[in-house]
């Protein structure tokens, strides 16, 4: 018995020795690109589409030095509106748009818009046309503000992120949540997105670069990823526990010799 956990605790740390090839990113991209360079295909990206509960950041700009004066005041979005002319400090912020359950985004004189079910470009052409009624050759700007994704799992910071450019990827959330820990599968990393009321799920393999050609590779808001544990990880806690046994079974042992002596 005393060989057998020393024999056992080797065996399960050689097995956890990390492998290279299960750590590699791009596995299938050459290592000798030293004059010529490997093009890789990338899926298509699509502006992100509004959904009810989102909140929308919308900026009109406009070069009528007078048209901030004529804004009233919310409180429940941020709606910019600037005179090219205007002197610093003019400038009205007024806080808030939340998307209603019923796709509508009411704003100050353009009035309420269905925006739910279109894209970013496509709401700012929406508002565009409403603001040019009451603005000088407006130019309007949407983006999500509460655009996030959840990391989980075997990331070093596993959190929910919000992301100021929504044209973001998988790598890109990986790279917040600082990478892949030395234990997390690179071979089988899952998304979890939410469509039209159901949970889509789908699996990516950062170790080769065809995940570039995946459909679901640039994230949308509310995206999950959950990196699963390799073996190396069940090894390694399987390790420390055969340390522990035989920690407290070297202590029963004396305990017993102790006992045994004293008697």
């Amino acid at each position: 018995m005393k060989y057998l956990i020393p024999i056992l605790t080797a065996a399960l740390l050689l097995s956890a020795c990390a492998n290279t090839k299960n750590t590699t990113y791009f596995q299938d991209i050459s290592d000798s690109l030293q004059r010529h360079s490997q093009q890789v295909a990338v899926t298509g990206y699509t502006d992100p589409v509004i959904r009810p509960n989102d909140l929308l950041q919308i900026s009109v700009q406009t070069i009528d030095p007078n048209a901030t004066s004529s804004m009233g005041a919310q409180s429940t979005s941020t709606f910019n509106v600037q005179g090219s002319s205007a002197a610093a400090g003019s400038n009205q912020a007024i806080q808030g748009y939340m998307v209603d359950k019923d796709g509508f985004v009411e704003l100050p004189l353009v009035g309420k818009l269905k925006l739910g079910g279109l894209s970013t470009e496509a709401a700012r052409e929406v508002i565009k046309k409403k603001a040019a009624v009451y603005y000088k050759d407006p130019v309007v700007n949407v983006r999500l503000a509460n655009f996030y994704v959840s990391v989980l799992g075997e990331v070093t910071r596993p959190s929910q992120y919000i992301i100021p450019n929504e044209k973001a990827s998988i790598l890109d959330a990986i790279a917040l949540a600082g990478d892949l820990t030395i234990y997390g599968r690179r071979d089988n990393v899952l998304l979890i997105r939410e469509e039209e009321g159901h949970k889509t799920a789908t699996r990516f393999d950062l170790r080769s670069a065809t995940l570039y050609e995946n459909p679901y590779f640039y994230l949308r808001q509310g995206d999950v990823l959950y990196v699963e544990a390799n073996k190396a990880k069940v090894a390694a806690s399987d390790a420390r526990m055969l340390r522990t046994v035989a920690i407290m079974t070297s202590v029963a042992s004396l305990l017993v010799a102790v006992i045994y002596r004293l008697n």
